[in-house]
């Protein structure tokens, strides 16, 4: 039989196992719910990973938008700037404020002396978007150029057919003559157009950019040449022949064209609803500000203001990306260039269009 002494000893041993145990137990509970914290910590890190990286995917699609934007336009001046809203937009740096909201920090500019020369530029990848006239660029995108139009900013160009001195008095009289062109232009269509309506038949056109063309009529090379809006007006007013002009002939007018390369598309979708609503934001301005809006003309034409007014008023320049009438104009413009074989192939105007 056990003493009490070896009773009580045993009873202090149970107890003190069972203290062990509860120490055990407790440690164990607690580890497990330590690994339990550091799961859930691993998984909020796992979420904080997950947020960071979705804001690090955002800044990565931010960071696609190339922070030099580089723009086209037709014609060549002191200030290196066009002319409608666009120009004006980027003269006040409306426009380059809107970029910078999209990581835009410089908009660099190039002016070319004609479309083809610019659509050239865009499809081998040194321009981004430019402004032209809707000839050479329906040409090539019927050429497969991959492009995109994003707006029609004017619907009301003018091109002019002059007359060497003492030469042609009329149209008509162009039978069997020679004519100088811009190749692709928006002029070329409009006097192949405008010799058809009037039955000539008999004609020889020659590639001829505008300086080239104007000197070759002063040395009597040419019987005629095209030009537009200043340029042609100094030219009449020097004793030149005013044979014709687009504005008799609706159907035959120029539209501006304002495209964008699908490469460009691919870094910055959004592209056409920003360029345009920074675009409609210096058209607004430039509203405000008639009187200096056509010195700044006059200035970039190296004319006057008065003849700035006269050749480019502001009614001419579309608020919206497009009009029913500019595509209208399109489309009498495409189908034209179709049936002449100067559009390698048809098309929807509408598959070309970013509305």
């Amino acid at each position: 039989m056990k003493t009490y002494r070896e009773i009580q000893g045993g009873r202090k041993k149970g107890i003190r196992l069972a203290l062990l145990a509860s120490v055990v137990m407790i440690m164990l509970v607690l580890q497990a719910c330590g690994n339990n914290g550091g799961s859930g910590n691993g998984a909020s890190s796992a979420a904080g990973g997950s947020n960071n990286t979705a804001e690090a995917a955002g800044s990565e699609a931010a960071s696609n938008v190339p922070a030099v934007l580089n723009f086209g336009f037709i014609g060549s001046n002191k200030l290196n700037l066009p002319g409608g809203a666009e120009g004006w937009g980027l003269y006040k740096g409306i426009i380059q404020e809107e970029l910078k909201k999209y990581g835009i920090t410089e908009v660099k500019l190039t002016g070319f002396p004609n479309g083809p020369d610019q659509t050239e530029s865009l499809i081998s990848g040194r321009l981004d978007f430019g402004s032209l006239g809707d000839t050479p660029a329906i040409i090539a995108y019927a050429s497969g150029a991959k492009t995109r139009l994003i707006s029609q900013s004017s619907a009301h160009t003018v091109g002019y057919l002059i007359g060497k001195k003492n030469g042609p008095q009329t149209v008509k009289d162009l039978q069997g003559k020679t004519i100088a062109i811009q190749k692709g232009s928006f002029m070329h269509r409009y006097v192949v157009g405008l010799l058809k309506q009037e039955g000539v038949t008999d004609y020889k056109l020659v590639h001829m950019l505008i300086p080239d063309a104007t000197a070759a009529l002063a040395r009597g090379d040419v019987d005629a040449t095209t030009n537009l809006g200043v340029p042609a007006l100094k030219l009449i007013e020097q004793g030149y022949t005013h044979l014709d002009d687009a504005s008799s002939h609706p159907d035959l007018l120029g539209s501006s064209a304002t495209v964008v390369s699908e490469e460009y598309l691919a870094k910055f979708p959004d592209f056409p609803k920003v360029w345009n609503e920074a675009r409609e934001k210096a058209l607004a301005d430039l509203k405000q500000h008639e009187d200096e809006y056509y010195a700044f003309l006059a200035e970039i034409g190296d004319t006057t203001p008065e003849l700035a007014k006269q050749v480019n008023p502001i009614s001419d320049i579309k608020d919206t990306a497009f009009t029913e009438e500019g595509t209208k104009l399109l489309e009498g413009t495409k189908n034209f260039l179709v049936e002449e074989k100067l559009a390698k192939k048809d098309f929807n105007i509408s598959d070309w269009q970013l509305q």
